[in-house]
């Protein structure tokens, strides 16, 4: 049976407990991969991510942060949720990754990925471009969670923020003055279950992203 989560039940703001799911198939090489230059690709887990080859793995797991984010929402919601790849692909074959001809990738692009998720996972969402800290905390409270745009570099938050936006974590909840979230880049396990102050979030913060809502299934 799958535990029941405060804020599902309307009774707390955190959703709990929500199993991290990182981009990278072994967790334990993120910190070489994103600081040292370690290949991706040449990861022995690959194949959990649900990709046929190593090369589709290796081609694919760095634009997978908004992926990792919908595979813990929809597991924390069913108890269960499709392998990342796959999730990947249904995003793509929808719009929301975009292949350029010289071989870059668009995306994650917001509108087609909402699509995808109300009409194959039947997941209430929608895209917010208007979000401020005080905003995120308001749909925190009617027990949604949101898929916001933030810096990579959240992972280090101590460090001023070299920018905003550019990478996709998962607020699951605040306490206490602090949000709380799951980075599918975070170098260590207290960067990928995450907490900061929400001041700081907003520097790293760039005010976008898709709030979902685990509490209805269309």
């Amino acid at each position: 049976m799958k535990p029941r989560c405060p804020a599902c039940d309307g009774t707390g703001t955190l959703h709990e407990p929500v199993v991290p799911v990182t981009q990278y198939a072994s967790p334990e090489l993120i910190e070489r991969i994103v600081y040292a230059g370690h290949d991706p690709g040449d990861d022995p887990a690959w194949a959990v991510s649900g990709a046929t080859s190593r090369a589709e793995y290796g081609a694919w797991c760095g634009h997978a942060c908004g992926m990792a984010c919908l595979r813990m929402v929809l597991a924390h919601r069913d108890g269960d949720a499709p392998p990342l790849l796959e999730l990947l692909h249904g995003t793509r074959e929808a719009g929301g990754y975009v292949e350029r001809p010289d071989g870059t990738v668009k995306g994650l692009i917001y509108a087609p990925f909402v699509e995808y998720v109300r009409d194959t996972h039947r997941l209430d969402s929608r895209v917010r471009t208007d979000l401020d800290t005080e905003a995120l905390r308001s749909e925190l409270d009617r027990g949604r969670m949101v898929i916001a745009s933030v810096h990579k570099e959240i992972r280090r938050p101590e460090r001023a923020a070299p920018g905003k936006g550019g990478h996709l974590v998962l607020v699951i909840g605040h306490r206490d003055g602090l949000l709380h979230f799951r980075n599918p880049s975070g170098h260590r396990p207290d960067t990928v279950s995450a907490t900061v102050a929400e001041a700081t979030f907003a520097t790293f913060f760039a005010g976008r992203g898709v709030v979902v809502d685990p509490t209805r299934h269309l």
